[in-house]
């Protein structure tokens, strides 16, 4: 009778050491697969938000676990992206449509995405509309400004940078809202973002004209166009 309450306890012990392996097995192979999954999603999207991973049931917390074990860097609070991944130099402009995906970039950012200014601006330029939320933002310098209507929605170009879409007006567009906004950031920046515009032939003259109108500067923009025809 001892030996058999020997062996039940002998086969009790093995049980549930199999259970424990099987368990561990599993905590691993769930562990690999979220890191498969977060590290497949950084190279797709090129940066990663916390709330990325809702839809895959990840919980933020393996963000902070696989920065601590060098797959992912945290480039600012709440962006993360592959440690060592390449990045081009409108990185800056990823990291702010990013945190605004509903952001366009404009003005300064935009005449510089285009190469169309001499300006090397430290704050992302961004629309964002008149009724929008104010989005709170942390690391990353943003300059807001709202649009609304059709000054708002047209003229928009997307461009694919480093896995994000990026938003940003097109090059007349940009000029005429250069116009809009002359008290802002200046007369001879809206001037020289013109006469780049023209010269490399970014756009057209009805081009011009239609944001003018658009942007309510027509009037503003006609004598310098009419110097260009």
């Amino acid at each position: 009778m001892f030996q058999t309450v020997v062996f039940y306890d002998d086969m009790c012990y093995k049980m549930s050491a199999h259970i424990i392996i099987c368990r561990l097995n599993v905590t691993m192979t769930m562990k690999n697969s979220r890191i498969e999954n977060i590290s497949a999603l950084a190279r797709e999207k090129g940066i990663i938000r916390p709330r990325d991973l809702a839809e895959y049931g990840i919980p933020r917390e393996y963000l902070r676990r696989l920065c601590d074990e060098g797959v992912l860097e945290r480039q600012a609070r709440g962006i993360y992206t592959l440690r060592g991944a390449e990045t081009t130099e409108h990185h800056s402009l990823v990291q702010a449509c990013k945190r605004v995906p509903k952001g366009v970039v404009c003005l300064l950012s935009a005449l510089r995405f285009h190469g169309l200014t001499t300006q090397a601006p430290f704050e992302i330029w961004m629309a964002i509309d008149r009724k929008a939320r104010l989005p709170k933002v942390e690391g990353v310098p943003l300059r807001l400004v709202r649009f609304s209507g059709e000054a708002l929605a047209e003229g928009i170009e997307q461009h694919r940078i480093e896995g994000v879409d990026v938003n940003v007006y097109c090059p007349a567009k940009t000029v005429a809202d250069c116009f809009k906004y002359r008290n802002k950031i200046g007369l001879d920046v809206a001037l020289e973002a013109l006469r780049e515009c023209r010269r490399e032939r970014r756009c057209t003259m009805d081009d011009l004209w239609r944001f003018a109108k658009i942007c309510r500067v027509a009037n503003v923009m006609r004598p310098y166009l009419e110097a260009l025809s």
